[in-house]
């Protein structure tokens, strides 16, 4: 009997939770520990922000969907691996603290055999003075964040329809953040809520970002294949900017928050401000501080997590000039290479590089996106770490027959611009492989057959369409498994 323990109910861990339940008996245990009693669909809390969706068409009760399918559920935070068991125990365990009402605050341990840490990141807001809900400005990286914002939002527009002028700035709020095609979508949304109601002439909106160029997305940017052309998602993200009426303000690091003043730094090394009346900035993402221990009690965090707090895994972490770094150093299982009972997919594990360019002020601060992993290649790595997993419980051999390597993986991606079924317009981009290779496409780094875009209408119903869809997969509906990462 085989015990597999899933820290995280993200689209990672739960992925891998459905896959490990589905494919083993009922003889081998699977706990799933998350501090949330929900899942979220996080790429539709935009809309939530802007007031199309509420919050419960973006998320669901996790305990009695695990009920059903016969998995431990524990609504609980990790705080400690224990690879090594300890003096008292030979099996490795982690410890986990409650966070129900009645449970709060007390402890308990988890054996495992099998440890996925799919914890994803730590929302840092407070790298950033005054930065985040309950400070200055708001977020959508979760629902109750984008519930808060579109409350937020909601005071603006009223001040607009008694026709006082308000700012937006939209953007990255942190000098290294990923996710701005999360805040991308975002801005696009409210200047097609402020159009929509007619108030546009009353509205200054502005895209704040530490991409060198609009459209690089953490990635490095891309070329594209767009109606029979070939351009770059710089042309693409600056044009859907300007339909939409937005400036934008690139090369930016967010250095702090006050009431209605954002404090920046630009790679020449000027400090400058942006006010604002209404604010949503990205923060940067960390590890959520798990530590680890060995058997004798002695710290050993850094055996296996990086700096960040992110896991590392089975990815080329040597120190290298960015131009030497390849497709290849990037992870395809997942592994801890510390201990092989030990992954961690999704957001959790620490990427060996950044994607886009690093790049560094004149003062040394360092102002780059960091690489993106959300959605689709969290999908895809949570269903192959927990095949690979149930291949090595029902064979005892770890072959790895399952890989799912960034350098070789596509990923789909919708730009939701605004909501509604006859108005509506989102774009549609696919990028293969997420990481470019450029030793396999010198031209453009990736395959640009795979490698497209489109925008309009038909977009949005796509992306309404995958909202249903995805929600049907996670819920465990008929045929689930069917249906993609």
């Amino acid at each position: 009997m085989a015990k597999i323990v899933v820290l995280g109910a993200g689209i990672a861990g739960h992925t891998a939770a459905a896959f490990l339940r589905k494919k083993l008996s009922k003889q081998h245990e699977v706990v799933v520990v998350t501090p949330n009693s929900y899942y979220q669909w996080i790429p539709s809390n935009i809309w939530v922000g802007v007031g199309r969706m509420t919050v419960d068409q973006v998320r669901f009760k996790l305990a009695p969907l695990y009920k059903r399918w016969g998995i431990d559920f524990r609504q609980a935070r990790a705080v400690s691996i224990h690879p090594e068991g300890d003096s008292g125990a030979e099996r490795p365990f982690v410890i986990i603290e409650y966070t129900t009402d009645d449970k709060k605050g007390t402890t308990d341990r988890i054996d495992y055999d099998f440890l996925v840490n799919a914890t994803g990141p730590k929302l840092n807001f407070e790298a950033i003075e005054g930065l985040g809900p309950g400070k200055n400005t708001v977020s959508v990286c979760s629902y109750d964040h984008a519930a808060h914002a579109w409350g937020q939002l909601q005071l603006s527009l009223a001040k607009m329809e008694k026709g006082e002028k308000q700012r937006f700035v939209i953007g990255t709020g942190h000098p290294t953040a990923t996710c701005q095609g999360a805040a991308f979508e975002y801005i696009l949304n409210v200047a097609f809520e402020i159009r929509k109601r007619k108030l546009d002439h009353l509205a200054e909106i502005t895209w704040l970002t530490n991409e060198y160029e609009l459209g690089d997305f953490g990635m490095g940017g891309a070329y594209i294949k767009r109606g029979g052309y070939i351009t770059s998602t710089r042309v693409f993200a600056e044009s859907f900017l300007g339909e939409n009426n937005i400036k934008w303000i690139k090369r930016a690091g967010v250095k702090k928050v006050e009431p209605g003043l954002i404090h920046y730094e630009t790679l020449d090394g000027e400090e400058k401000q942006i006010g604002f009346d209404f604010s949503m900035l990205i923060p940067g993402f960390a590890g959520v501080g798990l530590k680890a221990y060995d058997k004798a009690g002695a710290d050993i965090s850094t055996a296996l997590f990086a700096p960040s707090g992110l896991m590392k895994v089975d990815a080329n972490y040597t120190s290298k000039p960015f131009e030497e770094w390849s497709a290849s150093d990037w992870p395809e299982t997942y592994q801890s290479p510390a201990y092989k009972n030990i992954y961690a997919p999704g957001i959790a594990f620490a990427p060996p590089h950044a994607i886009s360019k690093p790049m560094t002020s004149k003062n040394g601060t360092a102002i780059f996106p960091s690489p993106p992993r959300t959605g689709m290649p969290s999908g895809v790595m949570g269903k192959i770490v927990a095949e690979n997993i149930i291949n090595e419980v029902k064979t005892g051999k770890q072959e790895f027959k399952h890989k799912a390597s960034m350098g070789r993986m596509g990923a789909a991606c919708i730009v939701s611009a605004g909501y509604g079924m006859r108005s509506g317009a989102a774009a549609t981009m696919t990028v293969h492989p997420i990481v470019p290779d450029w030793e396999k496409y010198p031209e453009y780094g990736r395959d640009i057959k795979y490698t497209m875009g489109e925008a309009g209408l038909a977009g949005h119903w796509m992306k309404w369409f995958m909202h249903y869809m995805f929600l049907h997969k996670a819920k465990g509906y008929p045929f689930w498994w069917l249906l993609p990462e």
